[in-house]
């Protein structure tokens, strides 16, 4: 038997390995706060700081199921529906001065699985490629296995997006495959390229992402001295 097997005693038959089946949690209203910014529930009140920092991008909204959008408000209504909602769970990533950025979910909620995807990420210009984007990560991956105590950590993308693609193996999460035809969206074929990170392997990747993100990895112009992909042995 493999390692994620065992015989079943009363046939022989393998089958997987015996696990806590307690249901995880659900995410809540927290406030996850790291050094560069932090991450609290998406309220109404970040539709003009977060419209402010999106306004113009519409390349941000090109994956994605909506967007973009003709003014603030158009997205203030649909900021408000995204509040109103338990699943997928938002929250806004907040700057160090307190301006709403980003926003990210926890969603395809799957207690009684111990299964939780992030997505639905929307980083505006402001957000990309700054320390903070890759926190913002580390807090929500950290918060759902350590503190919700979910197993697997789904990432799933359009397989055409190529920056999605290559964030989620920098973040460390395993490629699993593509699914076909998976989706149609905004009136287009969307094939799916999934990803996972799991609970045994999160203690490695917690390392590398509290490695990362430590202030000695950074010179005085804030430049990385070693990469995140370098840290997970990205190839």
């Amino acid at each position: 038997m493999s390692a994620q097997s065992e015989s079943l005693p009363s046939t022989g038959q393998p089958v997987g390995l015996t696990v806590d089946a307690t249901p995880a949690q659900r995410p809540g209203p927290v406030t996850l706060t790291g050094r560069y910014g932090r991450a609290e529930r998406l309220a109404q009140h970040h539709d003009a700081a977060l419209w402010q920092a999106l306004e113009g991008h519409d390349q941000t909204w090109t994956y994605m199921g909506y967007g973009p959008f003709a003014d603030l408000a158009a997205f203030s209504q649909w900021l408000g529906s995204r509040v109103a909602l338990d699943d997928p769970y938002a929250y806004a990533i907040i700057d160090r001065s307190g301006q709403a950025v980003g926003i990210a979910t926890l969603m395809e909620i799957r207690p009684a699985m111990r299964v939780i995807e992030v997505g639905n990420i929307v980083y505006s210009p402001a957000l990309q490629r700054t320390a903070l984007g890759t926190e913002a990560q580390y807090l929500l991956a950290r918060y759902a296995f350590e503190t919700l105590g979910y197993r697997r950590y789904e990432w799933k993308c359009n397989a055409l997006n190529a920056p999605s693609r290559k964030a989620a193996l920098r973040y460390g999460f395993a490629f699993e495959g593509i699914l076909r035809q998976h989706m149609i969206v905004k009136g287009r074929s969307r094939d799916t390229a999934y990803y996972s990170m799991l609970d045994n392997e999160w203690p490695a990747r917690k390392a590398a992402f509290e490695r990362w993100l430590a202030p000695e990895n950074f010179d005085a112009s804030g430049r990385q001295r070693t990469s995140l992909g370098e840290l997970n042995a990205v190839r």
